[in-house]
Parts: structure tokens; C-alpha cells; sequence
């Protein structure tokens, strides 16, 4: 899984349309060419490079190509402390890291969309919070898994796993 880095690419995922939504977390996907010669577009022009802002060069998709990419937003302003923001992108990608072989070759965007309350979370990094964060983000990957279509079998295989 590669991760995004760039505030274009974030911008690409995030215009590709929200898959799905939880009451903290929104999942945005945006759709890329499986990388064989037959779904590329073709060059501009004889020698020409593809523009920088399409898919082809924002997530560097080569032939054959089928890996995942995903983001993590927090904003400060759904998790004040940068502790609570960064124990809810490492609980995103470590869910996300499960659900990866049944995700679509796609770029993601997982973005906190309201805050937990510090009522019932009081400690900004606490194991309540961490398992409250980690089960809705399984709700969001579960419920985007049943809106997409599958992933081939033979481009999904883990990393160090033999088919």
C-alpha cells in the first residue's frame, strides 16, 4: 500500500466521490487505470509526458500496476491534540493494512469528519478511543468492500505471499 503525500493527489482522491461514511469518518475514492496498455489513454503528443494533475502521473501508475493508495486526513479542528491525531491516522492505516487485499486498485482518502467527544474520552490517547476509532473505521472499509466491485484475485496477493 503506498501512501499519499501530496496535497494533489489528496485533492484527486477527494474529487473521486465518498464511497462511505460513518459517523466520524468519510471514505473518498477516486478510481485509477489498471495500468495495462489497452485502458491507457494515449499521450498528449509525440514525446509528450501525461500532464501532471491526471491519475496516470499523480499515483506514478506503471504497467500492470494494481497497488493501493491511501491518505489519512485528521484536521485540528475534530482532534485539537496532535496525540489524538496521530493515534487515529496509525488506527487508519493499520485497518486499512487488513482490508488492503479486498480494496480496488484506487486511491483512498479516509478523513475525520466530526469529533469524538472528550466527555467520554477523556485521555487523548486512550484504549477506549483507539477501539472506538479502530471498529467504525471497520464499519467504513466493510461498508465501501460491499459498494465496490472485487478486486481480481491475482493482483491482491499480500506482500511476501506466494499465489
Amino acid at each position: 500500500m503506498h501512501r499519499l503525500k501530496t496535497r494533489s493527489q489528496f485533492q484527486a482522491a477527494m474529487a473521486g466521490g465518498t464511497v462511505s461514511r460513518t459517523a466520524h469518518f468519510a471514505l473518498h475514492r477516486l478510481g485509477l487505470p489498471s495500468g495495462d496498455a489497452s485502458t491507457l489513454p494515449p499521450p498528449p503528443g509525440p514525446g509528450l509526458q501525461p500532464q501532471a494533475d491526471t491519475p496516470l502521473a499523480l499515483f506514478a501508475v506503471a504497467q500492470g500496476c494494481t497497488d493501493v493508495w491511501l491518505g489519512a486526513m485528521v484536521p485540528k479542528r475534530w482532534a485539537r491534540r496532535a496525540v489524538t491525531r496521530n493515534t487515529i491516522k496509525r488506527q487508519i492505516y493499520a485497518v486499512a493494512s487488513r482490508f488492503e487485499p479486498r480494496m480496488p486498485h484506487a486511491a483512498h482518502v479516509v478523513r475525520l469528519r466530526a469529533s469524538f467527544d472528550r466527555k467520554h474520552f477523556v485521555s487523548a490517547t486512550s484504549e477506549a478511543l483507539k477501539q472506538a476509532v479502530r471498529a467504525e473505521l471497520e464499519q467504513l472499509f466493510s461498508a465501501a468492500e460491499r459498494r465496490s466491485p472485487p478486486a481480481s484475485p491475482a493482483a491482491r496477493t499480500p506482500r511476501g505471499a506466494t499465489p
